[in-house]
């Protein structure tokens, strides 16, 4: 698992070296029949993104959330063993916030008991997913469902990619990764993927059907189920986030604090030591609100946690009066945790003054991996306007 090295590799040989890491964590944690929690602690020591996080993060919790008992008995087991990586297929070129806007379409084909998905414009292909470039076998896709020529809204889709044989695309997929991101290292240890369909066949009980069913003589059916929780995934995801940004703004303080600790500069009497930076009041009332910061998304990480598992004990008594505040605690706190810990990381950076821009010193990628989280999972103004 070491990094050292990670700033100065090719893309091509970061990707190769993540692969690498990521089956070896899979090999021990099956070795030692870790739990899935203890699994999930393994793969952030692992320190640096990879398809791993998109499969357990988001695919696997999408089934979870929104597919029905028999679709979790059919797929859980075989994402579980990573018989198949699936990844999250949502965002497109042409829409990321505006979901209800997004192109891709899945028509139901009555003769066939199918649906077909189309994209219809180069707006419409999927673009950013994690873990689509290269790895990916399955993905959650999300279109706008049509039957008889009416749209029903977006829905979600378990559709295979590449062959469980040989890897290759299956007809009617282009799929490929979009190329090196900001920074060096950093993200560029995921194959952020690019992905269209041209008429692509899937049977129509791969419509994820918890929310709403379409029947076999094409009829669509709303269940009793909310249709927030197709959100319910990005609940879920953005509680997790907040809580990564407690431990991304803890490292950058952690290395500012230390650096403070041990530089001196200025204030040297009779030919004695310089002074600790740390003593300086400029450092101090720049670098201790960060910490404090640190310490408090720590905190309400975990009471998000506890809010979310409390939603789901209550989605599961048919109880849905908390989803809506869930869904403002978590959006709103995602935004604000996230581009506090942006500014936070850069502000670190500076407080390390020019040792702080060297790679070694671990901010520059630190930054470099972690701003992404103030667009994903929802842009954070936007975030902000729905609260």
């Amino acid at each position: 698992f070491g990094k050292e090295d990670r700033a100065l590799l090719s893309r091509k040989d970061l990707f190769k070296n993540t692969l690498r890491k990521a089956a070896y964590a899979w090999k021990r944690i099956a070795e030692l029949g870790l739990s899935e929690e203890e699994a999930s602690r393994l793969r952030f020591y692992i320190d640096e993104p990879a398809y791993t996080d998109l499969h357990w993060g988001m695919f696997v919790p999408a089934i979870k959330g929104m597919g029905t008992e028999e679709q979790q008995q059919k797929w859980l087991p075989l994402a579980y063993k990573m018989k198949i990586i699936g990844c999250y297929a949502q965002t497109e070129l042409g829409h990321g916030s505006n979901v209800q806007g997004l192109e891709t379409t899945a028509t139901f084909d009555p003769h066939t008991d199918e649906f077909v998905i189309h994209s219809p414009t180069l707006t419409s292909s999927k673009w950013w997913p994690g873990g689509l470039g290269k790895v990916s076998t399955h993905a959650v896709v999300y279109a706008r469902l049509i039957i008889d020529g009416k749209t029903y809204g977006i829905n979600g889709f378990i559709v295979q990619l590449r062959s469980l044989e040989d890897h290759t695309p299956l007809p009617g997929i282009t799929v490929g990764d979009i190329g090196v991101k900001f920074g060096n290292g950093a993200y560029n240890t995921m194959d952020n993927g690019v992905l269209r369909f041209d008429h692509v066949r899937i049977p129509r009980d791969q419509m994820l059907m918890r929310v709403s069913q379409v029947t076999k003589d094409g009829k669509f059916e709303q269940s009793d189920v909310p249709r927030q929780l197709v959100y319910g995934t990005m609940v879920f995801v953005r509680q997790s986030i907040v809580s990564d940004a407690s431990y991304a703004l803890s490292k950058a303080v952690c290395i500012a604090t230390r650096y403070s600790a041990i530089r001196r500069q200025f204030g040297s009497q009779n030919g004695g030591s310089e002074t600790q930076i740390i003593d300086y009041k400029t450092q101090q009332s720049r670098l201790f609100p960060l910490l404090a910061s640190a310490f408090a998304f720590r905190f309400v990480g975990e009471w998000l946690v506890w809010l979310y598992n409390d939603v789901i004990q209550r989605l599961q008594q048919n109880d849905f009066s908390t989803l809506p505040e869930a869904h403002a605690c978590t959006a709103g706190l995602k935004s604000l945790t996230t581009s506090t810990t942006a500014d936070g990381i850069e502000e670190c950076r500076k407080l390390c003054g020019g040792h702080g821009y060297l790679c070694s010193s671990g901010l520059p990628e630190l930054f470099a991996v972690y701003v992404p989280a103030c667009t994903y999972e929802g842009d954070n103004v936007v975030l902000l306007l729905q609260v």
